[in-house]
Parts: structure tokens; sequence; C-alpha cells
């Protein structure tokens, strides 16, 4: 069973997280944000993942230590999850239309941290999200799980329907790259024969 549980405090924010990489898209996901819980929904449900996700934080500051937290969370469950990643696709990819918009997101767990993010949004606020600090979730998860995380957003019209085609396809992107390949199921995929 790949899962994992992490509990992290600061002073700033409290965050649970418990993942079940090998799931069925079922989640519980409170954040106070409420469309920023939504979008983690949807990479749930997309990326056939469990998870349970709490988070309390200095909301009278701003959302910026809540969200970059979340995202360092969720990546250390990741990468506990995975463990010595044996058998793994390691790469994964998904190109996600959702009505005007297109994401395009690839992803590498390959140990070597890195976030390339493209995607222009024209209001800095969906729902009560500040879409200003999604680069910073993204760089917090691509650290702390040790991946390689690509995203692209060619094009779209509405903010929501380019953030939700974005995180459905990082669900899904996570996904590939996360399942086991039968054929490999003891290596490591990787030249080095570790990650």
């Amino acid at each position: 069973m790949r899962s994992a549980k992490i509990n992290r405090k600061t002073k700033e924010t409290s965050i649970y997280v418990e993942l079940e990489v090998d799931g069925k898209g079922i989640c519980d996901i409170k954040t106070l944000i409420g469309f920023f819980s939504h979008m983690l929904e949807s990479f749930a449900l997309h990326g056939r993942l469990d998870l349970k996700m709490s988070a309390q934080g200095d909301m009278h500051v701003d959302q910026h230590h809540l969200i970059e937290d979340c995202g360092i969370a969720l990546g250390q469950a990741f990468k506990k999850a995975l463990g010595e990643k044996r058998g793994i696709n390691r790469g994964g990819y998904f190109v996600y239309p959702m009505d005007d918009a297109l994401a395009v997101v690839a992803v590498d767990i390959c140990g070597r941290p890195y976030l390339k993010y493209e995607a222009e949004l024209k209001r800095r606020f969906c729902g009560e999200l500040d879409t200003d600090l999604l680069q910073d979730f993204f760089q917090a998860f691509a650290v702390h799980s040790g991946v390689t995380l690509h995203i692209k957003m060619p094009y779209g019209r509405s903010d929501h329907h380019k953030i939700e085609a974005i995180f459905k396809a990082f669900g899904k992107a996570m996904k590939m790259a996360c399942s086991l390949d039968p054929q490999v199921i003891k290596d490591i995929p990787s030249t080095k024969g570790m990650i």
C-alpha cells in the first residue's frame, strides 16, 4: 500500500495530509479557501488519489503561508508514499481541455526539483483564491516531492476554467507517473539505479 500521513505544524500553519496513491479519488479537503479546496478535490478525483487534507493558518496575514505549506505537505506525502519509487512509470503528462481553456502538465519523478510555470490569469482572485500564489503552491510541491514539473496554459478565456484544467491535468499526470509498470515492478526507473 503506497500511502503516507504528514502532519506539518509551524507558527504560521497547521497542515494534515493523508494520501493513498492507489486510490479511487475519494477526498475530504478543508483549506479555509473554498476555491482552493475545490481545485485539490479535482486534482485527487482526476488522479484517482485518495486524499484527506485539512489546513489552518494565519489568514489574517494573507493566504501565502497556507497555500505554500499545502504544497510542501502534499509534496512530502508523495515523496514518502512512493518510497524508493520501484516500478513506477516515473514520467507522466496530460493535456486537459476545459471548455475554452487548455492545460498541459508534464511531470518527471526524478529527484531533481524544478518548476516551469507558464499560465497567465486575468484576475488576481478566483473565488477567494489569490491566483498569484498558485505558482508558489506548485513550486513548494515540486521541491518537497523531488519532481520536475512543467505547467503550461497556452490559451483560455475563463480564469476558473484555466485553473481547473491545470489541476485536473496535474492529477492525471501524477497518476500516470506514479502508476506501476508491471514489466519493471522491481526496478528503479533510472540509469543511476536510484532516484
